[in-house]
């Protein structure tokens, strides 16, 4: 006998197999539950777009800090506003940052909510940045310990003053 199907003698001595109508009822309760809270988790993307921002400005940060040590220049993220990144470098030692800093494709390293498609539907932000730009000099350290928060994610970007680690 199967475990999940019931067979049912009729008087005719056929048998008659199916579920009964309390297992029907419980199952399709169980399918309700799972399509109304764990379905949405699966195909919504509310969370990932403000945590890919957070790793991407993260990388950045870190990308510019060491970028400063390889090249012993001076290199300066720049927030322009509470969505974008971008990594400058100076020309000269010593010198302002006064040239885009290149990305591993080539292209001027620029981390920005606002032109990017996979950020489109969401509102990224920042909702805490210390300073307008954080500079690097050519032994890797920051002008200043920074602490920097993406909108609705407990998750810190830290800056370390002597160091310049990033994390």
């Amino acid at each position: 006998m199967n475990w999940c199907r019931r067979d049912v003698r009729k008087s005719n001595g056929a048998t008659m197999s199916g579920f009964t109508l309390v297992e029907l009822v419980v199952t399709l309760i169980i399918v309700g539950v799972l399509a109304a809270f764990v379905a949405p988790r699966f195909f919504g993307t509310h969370g990932f777009e403000e945590r890919g921002f957070h790793d991407e400005t993260l990388s950045a940060l870190r990308y510019a800090q060491k970028a400063a040590i390889a090249q012993r220049r001076q290199v300066c993220a720049e927030f322009p506003d509470d969505k974008t990144v971008r990594l400058r470098i100076a020309t000269a030692n010593p010198g302002a940052c006064n040239a885009n800093l290149a990305g591993p494709d080539g292209t001027p390293y620029v981390v920005d909510a606002t032109a990017d498609t996979k950020y489109r539907n969401a509102d990224v932000k920042f909702s805490a940045v210390p300073a307008t730009t954080i500079t690097f000099d050519p032994l890797g350290r920051p002008n200043a310990a920074s602490t920097i928060s993406v909108a609705n994610l407990t998750a810190l970007i830290t800056v370390e003053a002597e160091t310049g680690y990033v994390h």
